[in-house]
This record gives structure tokens, sequence and C-alpha cells, in this order.
């Protein structure tokens, strides 16, 4: 019976973990350039002084669905979506170099530009990008140039002021942090890509699927319920086999 009752359990545990993913993605839905987590369980064997007889469930959380959310038009200079495969780099709350989709952009009261988290947004050189404050237009082009029209002065006097730094790691090199933001694995610092093509004026959305998500939920929730029924017979069995024992 204890066979039958460690298994039940450390599914319905994993079943549990796994719904905590899905539920994360529900949630980012509608946040833009969200990219939802993948899970997947498999089986491992329980080593001990003795032989492996004994297994357990294992969720894994292995990558991110890296596919491009649906594209928003929302004609804001400050919104900014990359075309195809790219990164925005961004300096983390540690002041290291990390990447996002999320060009929902905003400039700060001393004129730095950032996400709409508040993080700076990094320049070619690997500085946080400054513009000149107030502003009185803005334009970031295809290749992440930024020219900026300082308030008050002529239409002619349109300059660039910095370039937004954006790369291209392989999906496979780059890990999720906790934070939702993106990092190579070997914790190197990507190089600039001169192929990655903005789209300005429009917003990348989330790339979660809210149907497909509610519909796993659902399929991990009735597993759960199967493990606990599991469970359920596995005390039944035993207090049968107790009852047995008293009777011889």
């Amino acid at each position: 019976m204890d066979h039958l009752l460690y298994i039940a359990m450390s599914g319905a545990k994993e079943n549990m973990n796994a719904l905590g993913v899905r539920a994360n993605n529900l949630a980012n839905a509608n946040t833009t350039g969200f990219k939802a987590d993948l899970e997947q369980a498999r089986s491992m064997q329980a080593f001990g002084d003795g032989l492996p007889s004994r297994v357990f469930a294992m969720t894994e959380m292995p990558s991110q669905n890296f596919d491009a959310g649906e594209l928003k038009i929302t004609e804001n200079e400050l919104d900014v979506a990359i075309q195809g495969d790219g990164w925005f780099a961004v300096q983390d709350a540690d002041g290291n170099e990390a990447y996002t989709r999320a060009g929902n952009l905003k400039i700060s009261a001393d004129g730095m530009l950032q996400t709409a988290s508040g993080l700076a947004v990094l320049s070619d050189g690997g500085d946080p990008i400054q513009l000149p404050v107030p502003l009185a237009k803005i334009d970031i082009a295809a290749d992440g140039g930024i020219q900026a029209l300082a308030q008050g002065a002529p239409a002619t006097a349109m300059a660039e002021v910095g370039r937004i730094k954006l790369v291209k790691p392989e999906n496979a090199d780059v890990v999720k942090g906790n934070d939702g933001l993106f990092r190579r694995k070997d914790g190197e610092v990507a190089e600039a890509d001169a192929t990655v093509s903005l789209l300005s004026g429009a917003l990348e959305g989330s790339n979660v699927n809210a149907v497909g998500e509610m519909t796993y939920m659902i399929s991990l929730q009735r597993q759960y319920e199967l493990q606990v029924k599991m469970m359920k017979t596995a005390e039944d069995m035993d207090r049968q086999h107790n009852q047995i024992l008293r009777i011889i």
C-alpha cells in the first residue's frame, strides 16, 4: 500500500505545482510581452540504502513559449514592439543586463528612458539611455535609434540622442528569472544585433492562450482529484489489511 500512497501523494503535489504555473500564465494573459511558462511531469526513482523501488512524480519547468504575441497598434510614440525574434536590453534591479519584450516605455522626471515597471532601457554601449527633458517630440526608429526634439527648439533641431540595445540570443541560451526578465544562461552579456527590427506605435501582447490555459487547468484539477481518490483507496486497503491480520 505504501507504493500506491507515495505515488499518489507525490503526483497530487506536483499537480498542484503545475496548476500554479498555469494560473500564473492565466494571470498574465494581458501583460505586455509576457511569455507563457511551460511545465511537464516525469517519474523519478527514489534512491536510498536499498534498491530504488519507489518512484515519485516531479514537475519541471523546461522552458517558455517563445511565440510572438499579438501586435496591438497604439500610435503612442513611446510604444515599440519587436518584429520577429529579439529582445530589449534593460537594467535589472541589481544593475545587471537583462532582456524583455515589453516595449511600453516611459520617460522619468530626470529624462531616463524606462520600461513601464521602471527599469532603465540600455543603449548599445550598455549604459542607461538619458534623454534631454522636457521633450516636444520623440521618435524611435526601426533600428532602435532615438531622435528627440527639445521643448521650444525648432523642428529642424530633431537629433539622435541614443540607440536602444537590441539583442537576439538563441532561445535555448536564455532563461527566465523570478522577476520575469530573461538572461543568458552562461551569465554573459548578449551582443547588440542589427537585424532586430522595431515597430513604433505598437505593443506586443502576451502570448498566453487564455482558453487553452483554462482547459489545461481543468484537466490538471481532475488529475489531482484522481490522485486524492487513489490515496483514499490506499487508506481503505490498509485498513482492510489490518482487519484481516487481527482475524488471523
